[in-house]
């Protein structure tokens, strides 16, 4: 299915009822957009907690999620409200598309890609990493996995940052 196909499908999920899966149109809100950017702080520094208590497994999903509500931050500036992780990846796809936001197709695909690596083991990406650590029985990074985890979370962090704040 093409992102306008998606796209479409998300926004008819998103009419259904209060508790929709998908895509809606909505006024933005700077409460909105500061709240998931307070959100992602939070998360962000849930990673290095996590890591510091013995926990990095869940420092993946804080990684994860950090982006993820920046993410929903944007859409909210657009006038979107997702409830739908896919749903919110095709419209993030689509303002690529569009020229409305410098984050590009691969930086993308580090924080979510459609398409699953074959080996999630070896593959570096922050989603694949969340989802090798949440799927797995391991219980923690190795430190150079996580070092690099917080790095390449950082620098997509601070892009989406100035994205939002344009």
């Amino acid at each position: 299915m093409n992102t306008k196909d998606k796209l479409k499908d998300c926004l008819k999920e998103g009419e259904k009822n209060e508790r929709h899966k998908g895509l809606r149109e909505t006024t933005s809100s700077e409460d909105i957009i500061k709240g998931h950017i307070k959100k992602a702080i939070h998360n962000f520094e849930a990673m290095d907690n996590f890591h510091k208590s013995g926990f990095s497994d869940w420092s993946a999903s804080a990684s994860f999620y950090t982006l993820y509500h920046c993410l929903l931050a944007l859409l909210n500036k657009k006038g979107f409200e997702s409830r739908n992780q896919s749903c919110t990846f095709v419209l993030i796809e689509d303002m690529i598309d569009k020229n409305e936001i410098s984050l590009t197709k691969e930086e993308l695909k580090e924080i979510f890609d459609k398409d699953i690596t074959n080996n999630l083991a070896h593959s570096n990406k922050i989603l694949d990493i969340r989802e090798n650590m949440q799927y797995s029985i391991k219980t923690s990074l190795e430190e150079k996995e996580f070092i690099e985890l917080r790095k390449r979370t950082k620098i997509l962090f601070d892009k989406l940052r100035k994205e939002i704040e344009k």
